[in-house]
């Protein structure tokens, strides 16, 4: 039997809870009541068969990504083909890539047309789309791994900065990865673009053919995972100081490449306890309390 969709404020009386199947959204909105209460229901409305205007699609959006046109009808689909098309120039990416950055942006647009907001966000499962005006400030927790507790350092995103999408990605989040970062963090223009690019520098984060790297093909691990037979990363055993530094570098040359082009702000690479920061991203000393959830947190 099918689960119905649940709509709810959490207990706070102040955040909304929006969840189909596996899309499972925080969102929360700060503002006059009116538009506030407005934006939850813009919010509501259109995450009503949002899912399955994915579903509709999902056989093109498991494909590679083609740069040069977008065959896809959906909203969210073609935002998710756009974040992930500078990337399959001359590399393999899906717009399953942006799902999740993708979603979350449809949300908060849909509630930024119905309300004027001093500040909102929508965090779907640790990728943020987020609106900010005037002087408007949003911290997040920047976790080392997102399948633990603990923070390795926090952050705060000013208004001016031009941040509108936060996404984690690495071999411990819900996708597979083909690489071995525990998290890369990134900060985009949007969260669709974020999303993109935290699955392809997380990827770069890698030593390939090292023996201590254990990998199978992802189609064995999801028999429709959008991966195919390539080979993603189930197991990563013993490594020296210098293995780590080489991919950290071979993430961080992906992520400068990235930052040059446009398509990131900033980025925060982790991989068993040290990390490589690259952009304009500005992280504070890990703090003294521990935050529960995801690989990125409200603060």
């Amino acid at each position: 039997m099918t689960r119905p969709t649940q709509i709810a404020l959490l207990p706070d009386g102040k955040r909304l809870h929006l969840q189909d199947g596996p899309i499972d959204l925080i969102v929360e909105a700060d503002g006059r009541e009116a538009d506030v209460r407005a934006a939850y229901r813009a919010a509501a409305q259109r995450f009503v068969g949002l899912l399955d205007e994915l579903c509709e699609e999902l056989a093109r959006l498991r494909q590679a990504a083609d740069p040069r046109q977008c065959r896809l009808r959906g909203a969210v689909a073609r935002r998710m083909h756009a974040a992930v098309a500078p990337f399959a120039v001359d590399q393999f990416i899906t717009p399953m890539a942006a799902v999740a950055g993708s979603v979350a942006e449809e949300i908060l647009d849909a509630m930024r047309g119905a309300a004027k907001l001093d500040r909102a966000y929508v965090n779907n499962g640790g990728d943020i789309a987020l609106h900010l005006a005037s002087d408007a400030q949003f911290s997040v927790g920047v976790m080392d791994r997102p399948d633990r507790l603990g923070l390795l350092r926090t952050m705060v995103i000013e208004a001016d900065d031009g941040i509108g999408g936060v996404a984690t990605s690495g071999r411990h989040g819900r996708s597979f990865s083909l690489g071995i970062a525990d998290a890369v963090t990134i900060l985009a223009k949007s969260a669709s673009q974020a999303d993109a690019a935290a699955t392809m520098i997380a990827n770069a984060v890698d030593l390939p053919g090292h023996p201590s790297v254990m990998r199978c093909p992802a189609n064995e691990l999801q028999a429709e995972s959008d991966l195919g037979a390539r080979l993603v990363t189930r197991e990563v055993g013993e490594l020296s100081d210098a293995d780590v530094a080489e991919a950290l570098a071979a993430g961080a040359d992906c992520a400068r490449e990235a930052l040059a082009a446009g398509l990131i702000d900033g980025a925060a690479l982790c991989l068993r306890g040290r990390i490589v920061i690259v952009g304009a991203l500005r992280l504070d000393r890990a703090p003294s309390r521990q935050l529960h959830g995801s690989a990125l947190e409200q603060a």
